[in-house]
């Protein structure tokens, strides 16, 4: 049997390496073997999130794990000929939704009918995308390359409790079609999801206030205003820039040394300064983006207003998978990156 050697140290060295790994494995049929795992990060080897993720990858395709437990740095994944379709899972207390939705949702590339997934922990947390920018602006572009998710927030989770819940579906994936930004063309609007839980009203209404103040020489922002009841609670907003032919995003949480006012201020400058770049993609998305680019029918472009060590790890990472070229060009205040599948692709196969 042959086995893919992954360094978990290389690169950007967290737990995106592994996330990526175990799905692509299961795409491809290849037996991975990480080493190394997040040995240049404070805490070395596998959390409890990245251990979520794994078994609910291998639970999609009953596929065999060694060394998926908190704190291993070593990782056997052999993926399995099955295809569950129903997962219901919690990853306990704040541990991302988003981030084990995001390697679930790559590796049933193959699948070959719904995928529902029921799953409870954080739904907004520090260092991992809100799940309320995979409705608003993931899944919408990922709807324009031919694959339709979908995601329904039944419960919101916060650090440290977590206890929130999402419903998330995908359609069966054909032929993925390229995606090809070279210029975003008008702004259509702007558009925000202010959320709160547990928390006095003056909060969300001091989060628009700034982002609203902010933005004001741009466009009026469209907000669409969440409050809710839970285990945890949080705060925070949620921006996306709508273009003619893509959309920018950026988002913010409150907390203790993070208030309101500033937190709205954050988010709103930075998607200001994503707007100003010449940017067709902010640089969160197209980490995300790029696994299913580099197996599309042609060719995708876009361009970053930075390269994120996230997104070159996603880029090392695939190359050891798939027939896939990258190309990266520093364009006046941008960087255009160029993602070209090969022809014969016979690692992947489509259903």
């Amino acid at each position: 049997m042959e086995v893919l050697e992954i360094d978990g140290s290389r690169g950007e060295g967290g737990g995106q390496m592994v996330r990526t790994s175990v799905a692509m494995a299961t795409v491809t049929g290849r037996t991975v073997h990480l080493t190394r795992i997040r040995e240049n990060r404070p805490t070395n080897g596998l959390s409890k999130q990245h251990c979520a993720a794994v078994n609910a990858v291998a639970q999609m395709a009953g596929s065999t794990v060694t060394g998926n437990a908190i704190g291993s740095r070593e990782l056997l994944f052999t993926p399995g000929n099955e295809q569950v379709y129903n997962i219901q899972m919690n990853i306990g207390t704040a541990g991302s939704v988003s981030l084990v939705l995001q390697a679930m949702l790559l590796a049933a590339r193959n699948h070959s009918k719904r995928l529902t997934v029921d799953i409870s922990g954080g739904t907004n947390v520090m260092w991992a995308p809100p799940i309320d920018s995979y409705d608003q602006l993931l899944f919408p572009l990922m709807h324009r390359m031919n694959i339709n998710a979908d995601c329904r927030i039944i419960g919101r989770g916060f650090y440290p409790q977590g206890g929130g819940r999402v419903i998330a579906t995908l359609d069966p994936i054909g032929e993925i079609a390229p995606l090809d930004i070279e210029s975003m063309g008008e702004l259509v609007g702007i558009k925000g999801v202010c959320f709160s839980q547990r928390l006095p009203d003056w909060i969300t209404k001091d989060l628009m206030k700034s982002c609203q103040d902010t933005l004001s020489k741009v466009a009026d922002v469209e907000f669409d205003v969440q409050k809710t009841e839970g285990d945890s609670r949080g705060a925070g907003v949620v921006l996306v820039a709508e273009y003619e032919n893509g959309m920018l995003g950026s988002n913010a949480l409150t907390s203790r040394g993070h208030t309101a006012d500033r937190a709205g201020e954050d988010a709103a400058n930075d998607l200001l300064r994503e707007m100003t770049s010449g940017a067709t993609m902010d640089v969160h998305t197209a980490d995300q983006l790029l696994p299913y680019m580099a197996m599309a029918t042609g060719k995708s472009g876009f361009t970053v207003s930075r390269i994120s060590k996230h997104l070159l790890s996603q880029m090392d990472t695939l190359e050891s998978f798939l027939d896939v070229k990258f190309g990266v060009e520093r364009k006046e205040n941008v960087y255009k990156f160029t993602v070209t599948p090969g022809e014969h692709n016979e690692a992947v196969h489509p259903r």
